[in-house]
């Protein structure tokens, strides 16, 4: 078991956001590259454009706590305009200071129960 946090996040595409939202993800994907604890940051969206997954992923909560104060400084406020969220599942045993920035989101914790990670 690592301590690595990792999510899911659903969210719902605000009705004539779709443009504001694509740029936005590009930023932020810019951004969050260039932080040294981030292991995956993918976004998935549905074929029309109403819904959109994040995957994300940091080696652990000192690096997650770097993302998201990021993401807070600059982002959340143009985040929050073009979304929703609609599920929140957070994999891993994040730090308290971790679980007090995420339970705004509705988080759902989920702890590690088997399995191997693959490394490499």
């Amino acid at each position: 078991m690592s301590n690595a946090v990792s999510w899911n996040l659903q969210v719902a595409i605000r009705e004539g956001h779709l443009d504001d939202f694509r740029a936005l993800m590009e930023e932020m994907v810019a951004a969050t590259r260039q932080e040294e604890g981030m292991r995956a940051y993918e976004w998935y969206i549905d074929d029309d454009g109403t819904a959109c997954h994040l995957y994300e992923r940091y080696v652990d909560s000192a690096a997650t706590m770097i993302h998201l104060g990021n993401f807070g400084a600059n982002f959340a406020e143009r985040f929050m305009t073009c979304v929703e969220p609609t599920a929140f599942h957070v994999y891993g045993a994040p730090s308290a200071e971790v679980r007090g920035a995420l339970d705004g989101f509705g988080a759902q914790y989920l702890g590690w129960f088997g399995g191997e990670e693959v490394r490499g």
